[in-house]
């Protein structure tokens, strides 16, 4: 029961939209009708609105801390069960009829907590690959193939399979972003605008 509870709570706090709410209280408009339609920092970088997308990518992150944290109160199969639902809940969260976000930096909050090494590895991977190439998906591909590697190496099975099953969720949620990459009509990354 307590690692359904804990499961339970991870997928309520992924869900909460914070790029489509702070989006809207400044004043943007409906993040969902922008770029890719996602409702993730790199979308709501479209805007513009630098502040905005920062934002919304320490909230999207401190949801996945959040989720693991709590879920640990219970155990550390209870904080896994946590970190995957946190996941879910963003990807696919209820109030949005199950269309969220790519699930990122929500991935990147787990993956500090259950495997800071693979975190931070990943996170220099995505930031690399996005710098040189300006494709955000590509960086997130990047980092999610990587991921799988590098959890072999830093962490145990349990956390293996979690991180696995991440970054399977990852590429698939990226698929519309993997079709315009190979008919090059990706957006890319603008860091030019104020």
């Amino acid at each position: 029961m307590t690692i359904l509870f804990a499961a339970i709570i991870g997928y309520l706090l992924g869900s909460i939209p914070f790029g489509l709410v702070l989006t809207r209280i400044a004043g943007l408009g409906d993040i969902r009708r922008i770029g890719s339609g996602s409702i993730g920092a790199t979308n709501v970088l479209r805007t513009g609105n630098k502040a905005i997308a920062a934002l919304t990518l320490a909230l999207d992150l401190g949801k996945g801390v959040a989720a693991v944290l709590i879920g640990a109160i219970w155990g550390p199969m209870a904080a896994l069960a946590a970190a995957g639902a946190v996941i879910v809940g963003h990807m696919f969260p209820v109030w949005l009829g199950f269309r969220g976000g790519k699930g990122v930096a929500t991935a990147l909050g787990v993956l500090l907590v259950i495997a800071w090494q693979v975190a931070l590895i990943a996170a220099a991977l995505w930031l690399l690959t996005a710098v040189v190439f300006r494709y955000s998906s590509l960086g997130a591909l990047v980092a999610a193939v990587a991921c799988v590697i590098l959890a072999l190496i830093f962490t145990d099975q349990a956390r293996t399979i979690l991180i696995a099953g991440i970054a399977v969720l990852v590429i698939l949620r990226h698929h519309e972003n993997i079709r315009r990459l190979l008919a090059g009509t990706e957006s890319r990354i603008s860091f030019s605008k104020g």
